[in-house]
C-alpha cells in the first residue's frame, strides 16, 4: 500500500528537524484512487460535533435523511457556538470503534486498520520517526463539507500515549481558496504554516502542536476526504 520509493531516511531527517513534513505521493497509485474511491462513494457517514462543551455524533441513519437546509443551519448552529469556545463539526467514520463492534462487515476500511497496526506498518512508523516505542495506530475516516471546520488545538491525550498526528489526504483535488486547510497556530496565536490537503500525501507532526481545519467554503466543489488519527506508543 505504502509507496516503495519512499525515502525515509530524508523524511525522518525533515521529520526530526522541523516537528512536521508532508511527504507526496505517499500511498501506491492503485492503493490512494481505492481509497479515495471508498471515502467517497462507500463509507457510512456519521456527523461529528460539539455541542453544549461536549462532543456528540449523529447515526449514519439520522445524518441520511437531514435536508440540505437543515444540515447547513445546523453547521451554523455549531460555528456561532464556537465562538470563543473550542469546537468542529465534520463527516467521521470511527475506524478503532467499529471493528471492536463488527459494524459493516465487508467494508474495506477494516482491512485498512489492521494494515495500520501490522508489523510491516509499524516498522515504517518507527523507522519515520526514529521512535521505537510507537506501537499502535488510531484511524478514523474524515470527511469535511462547506460549513464543517475544526478549530484550534493541540492534540495532547497523554492517556491514550500520543506521539504523532497524522492526516492522509484522499481528495483528487483541492484548491487553496476552498479553505479546509491544516494550519499549525503558535504559542502567540499566529498561523506559521498551512498545508494544503494535496492529494496522496500524508501530513505528519508531533504532538503537542496548535492546529486548526480552516472553515470549508460554500463554493468548495467536492469534499475534503482524510483518513486520519494518531501514532501511539
Amino acid at each position: 500500500m505504502i509507496n516503495s520509493a519512499l525515502d525515509v531516511r530524508h523524511w525522518h531527517d525533515e521529520l526530526a528537524r522541523r516537528g512536521r513534513v508532508q511527504i507526496d505521493a505517499f500511498l501506491q497509485p492503485e492503493a490512494a484512487e481505492f481509497l479515495s474511491r471508498l471515502l467517497r462513494d462507500v463509507v457510512p457517514w456519521t456527523l461529528a460535533y460539539r455541542r453544549n462543551g461536549i462532543s456528540q455524533v449523529m447515526p449514519h441513519a439520522e445524518l441520511t435523511v437531514l435536508a440540505p437546509a437543515d444540515e447547513q443551519a445546523l453547521f451554523a448552529s455549531l460555528a456561532s457556538e464556537a465562538r470563543g469556545r473550542y469546537g468542529f463539526v465534520y463527516d467521521s467514520y470511527m475506524m478503532v470503534t467499529a471493528y471492536k463492534e463488527g459494524r459493516d462487515p465487508g467494508l474495506p476500511l477494516h482491512r485498512v486498520l489492521e494494515f495500520f497496526n501490522s508489523p510491516d506498518y509499524l516498522r515504517f512508523v518507527q523507522a519515520l520517526t526514529g521512535d521505537p516505542r510507537l506501537r499502535r495506530v488510531n484511524a478514523q475516516a474524515t470527511r469535511y463539507r462547506p460549513g464543517q471546520f475544526l478549530k484550534h488545538h493541540d492534540d495532547q491525550d497523554l492517556e491514550e500515549g500520543r506521539e504523532y498526528a497524522y492526516v492522509v489526504n484522499l481528495s483528487e483535488r483541492w484548491e487553496a481558496d476552498w479553505g479546509g486547510l491544516l494550519h499549525f497556530i503558535d504559542a502567540d496565536g499566529r498561523v506559521v504554516e498551512s498545508l494544503l490537503p494535496r492529494y496522496n500525501t500524508l501530513s505528519l507532526f508531533r504532538v503537542p502542536a496548535g492546529h486548526a481545519v480552516s472553515l470549508v467554503a460554500p463554493w468548495a466543489e467536492v469534499p475534503r476526504l482524510a483518513i486520519t488519527g494518531w501514532w501511539l506508543r
